[in-house]
């Protein structure tokens, strides 16, 4: 599969705040004392089963918030939320992957400005793991982004490196079954990151996830494609 004009819009926060969100055995990061949010607006084409027929591969817009965790040392992605805009699509990623996945009304358009993306969800219960929406009204998001710098790889040991350069992400695993955390490995090249700007119109996915709005402008990046392959989620230990 590969990833089409996305953002990268990252806050750091009290890590107080996520305690109650990220489950045990799974321990949240900080870099220099602060967790992480952050929220990921991106496309995703040719998407289907490795040495599947290109006829049969599909494409659709993703929206998701996520922080950052251990598992016995181990980093990775735990995601509070993630938004797809078929209810098909919803159920099965859900099912198969146990993240809380919602279906939502999505749009995304590119201009000479840069790309422009919103989405509102259709249902405040999530498909899979995680939580619910904390209101009777669904979350939405809208903004326009944009490359500002030149492209390079993230450096070990930088923040940029620290947020991006992940290979795994960890869910709650349900039901019998040795281990209680399902993970699955991800697998690409180094990011091609951009500085960007970016211009949030509209953000009501942290106040749905019962977490303060984050104070202060993001920290934000731009990949404007990579290839990547996904492994089937597996429980661990």
């Amino acid at each position: 599969m590969t990833w089409r004009h996305g953002l990268f819009a990252n806050w750091p926060v009290d890590p107080d705040q996520l305690q109650s969100h990220v489950p045990g055995p799974l321990e949240f990061e900080t870099w220099d004392g602060d967790a992480w949010l952050s929220i990921l607006p991106f496309v995703l084409t040719n998407v289907g089963i490795r040495g599947s027929p290109s006829a049969t591969r599909i494409a659709f817009p993703e929206l998701n918030v996520r922080t950052y965790v251990t598992h016995r040392g181990d980093p990775g992605l735990y995601f509070l939320s993630v938004d797809l805009d078929k209810r098909l699509l919803t159920n099965a990623i859900g099912r198969l992957t146990r993240l809380p996945v919602f279906t939502a009304s999505m749009s995304v358009s590119g201009t000479e400005d840069g790309i422009t993306f919103s989405s509102r969800r259709s249902d405040t219960l999530a498909t899979g793991a995680g939580e619910n929406e904390t209101d009777d009204e669904p979350a939405w998001f809208a903004a326009t982004y944009r490359p500002n710098g030149p492209v390079t790889t993230a450096a070990p040991g930088t923040l940029e490196y620290w947020l991006t350069e992940r290979r795994r992400f960890y869910a709650p695993a349900k039901g019998p079954g040795r281990g209680n955390v399902l993970t699955a490995e991800i697998a690409h090249d180094p990011w091609p990151l951009q500085p960007a700007d970016a211009t949030i119109m509209a953000n009501t996915l942290f106040d749905r996830l019962g977490l303060t709005e984050p104070s202060g402008e993001p920290v934000c990046y731009y990949c404007d494609e990579l290839e990547m392959t996904g492994s089937i989620p597996r429980r661990v230990r």
